[in-house]
């Protein structure tokens, strides 16, 4: 596959770069998600690896070490790695939220059962560590792991600010730098480690992946309210949830008496009605909380940039300026 059939979404043509690579990962992934004794877990592996995601996690991997000079075969490791731990944390957030949809299709947890999706990340949270210690590098365990403990630890921050009209910014930043933020830093840091880089440029590859992953998470966040369905998500699904994103902690702060009852109704006692969420949509627009949110996933974004300016140049470099810039244009 060629760049120039590639269609110029910054993410497909990463994909178009790295197609080799990916194809191994790939092949890597059903490899090692077979069981001999378990027909049910390669069964719901599949359903949720081959929906169609779009590998962005393990692609930055690959990026960073081919951009980083590496020439060896344990990127491939480390790439499948990091997709078998998002997976399995998907797995179990879907177990955790009752959600019914994911990339558009049912989850696993409805196809199944709870019991079955939890089991299955258990054992892809394993397989994981089976292919770091494959490379040989502590320090690549070390990083990997450290991530897997942040992103659990984010989770269950989650369950306690989600619905607390307590919850500051600086709260909400912890949680999606556990949730979200620490996979993709860990995904690019991995990259240069594997490949032998000085400890400016690792450091300079895990802030890249840690803004661009806090701008792709307060995205995420904006785009429930005002985006379309077609990540597979349904408009609202985090106000039904009750999750506290950052629009909503910007508009309770400005919030008058008559407004702040409304979210202590709707977020912490989750009393709903029809009608709800049209008038909290219209309390970010009254507060400009959606605008004030987007400037800061637009910064984050910016910091993503700036990080890779000490990372030499290269094509994967450039591919990854624009895919920051691409993360926030849904929302610009």
């Amino acid at each position: 596959m060629s760049l120039d059939s590639a269609a110029t979404k910054p993410h497909e043509q990463l994909a178009a770069a790295l197609s080799d690579d990916l194809d191994l990962v790939n092949a890597m992934i059903r490899a090692r998600m077979a069981s001999e004794h378990a027909p049910r877990i390669p069964e719901v592996t599949a359903h949720l690896v081959e929906a169609g995601g779009k590998r962005l996690r393990p692609m930055l991997t690959l990026a960073a070490a081919r951009m980083c000079g590496y020439d060896g075969p344990y990127h491939v490791h480390l790439a499948a790695t990091v997709e078998f731990i998002h997976t399995a944390t998907l797995l179990h957030d879907d177990v955790v939220d009752e959600s019914k949809q994911r990339r558009g299709r049912p989850t696993a947890n409805l196809l199944w059962d709870n019991t079955s999706s939890v089991l299955v990340g258990d054992y892809l949270f394993a397989r994981s560590f089976q292919l770091m210690v494959e490379t040989g590098s502590l320090r690549v365990l070390d990083i990997l792991a450290n991530a897997a403990a942040t992103i659990a630890e984010g989770e269950v921050l989650q369950l306690t600010a989600a619905s607390n009209l307590a919850t500051t910014e600086g709260i909400y930043l912890n949680v999606v730098r556990g949730k979200t933020a620490a996979l993709f830093s860990a995904a690019m840091e991995v990259g240069g480690e594997i490949a032998g880089q000085d400890a400016a440029t690792k450091q300079a590859l895990f802030d890249y992946g840690d803004a661009l992953g806090i701008a792709f998470q307060i995205v995420d966040d904006l785009l429930d309210y005002g985006g379309t369905d077609a990540t597979g998500k349904n408009i609202g699904d985090d106000f039904r949830e009750r999750k506290l994103t950052l629009p909503v902690i910007r508009a309770v702060a400005k919030a008058d008496a008559d407004e702040r009852a409304f979210w202590v109704r709707v977020i912490e006692k989750g009393k709903q009605t029809d009608g709800d969420l049209d008038h909290a949509l219209t309390l970010l627009a009254k507060h400009g909380a959606m605008e004030s949110t987007r400037i800061d996933a637009v910064n984050w974004a910016g910091k993503a940039k700036t990080a890779l300016a000490k990372v030499p140049d290269h094509l994967l470099k450039t591919m990854l300026i624009d895919l920051a810039d691409y993360v926030v244009a849904r929302v610009t």
